[in-house]
């Protein structure tokens, strides 16, 4: 049996969708289910999260490389683009939400940070939503963090000034 052959290697910085970037700390072959299967150790960079993925079916299941620094710049112009409002159902509007978040599209990450943020400077958003844009924003920060080279900080300082303010009573 041969061994399938990965776009993939040690070292390598990727994004697995719902968790964002990590890197490809090590490959490694363990026994599941009676077959030996080679799988892939990802360090996923925000919450210290490890994950195993079966090296065969790597890009099926969404992983990807990082985007480029220039890619990272059209991902912030995203920030400038009108937002989508929720509308009156609100429920289809929150799955539609979630689906971008793991669909592991970074420009439909973005898309989720512009539009809740949007909603909680307008509106105010539920705990749920919150959440929700917490978690996109630490998504979206991972990978700024690795295409622009940036630490975790900066990473969050950048995507910060890219969103547009709506509060008319600016303070600085």
């Amino acid at each position: 049996m041969s061994r399938p052959v990965s776009p993939f290697q040690v070292g390598d910085k990727v994004v697995y969708p719902h968790h964002g970037a990590a890197v490809i700390t090590k490959k490694e072959r363990r026994e599941f289910s009676g077959t030996r299967t080679d799988f892939f150790v990802l360090q996923v960079a925000i919450d210290q999260l490890i994950l195993r993925v079966p090296v065969a079916r790597a890009a099926e299941l969404g992983v990807r490389p990082v985007i480029s620094r220039t890619a990272a710049g059209r991902v912030l112009a995203t920030f400038r683009t009108e937002p989508e409002e929720a509308g009156a159902n609100w429920s289809r509007w929150y799955k539609l939400l979630t689906e971008k978040i793991t669909s592991g599209d970074i420009y439909q990450v973005a898309e989720v940070v512009r539009d809740l943020t949007f909603a909680q400077q307008t509106k105010g958003i539920s705990p749920a939503l919150k959440r929700m844009l917490s978690k996109a924003r630490l998504i979206l920060a991972s990978e700024l963090r690795f295409a622009l080279d940036l630490s975790e900080e900066d990473a969050m300082k950048r995507l910060d000034k890219a969103l547009p303010k709506v509060e008319s009573d600016e303070e600085e």
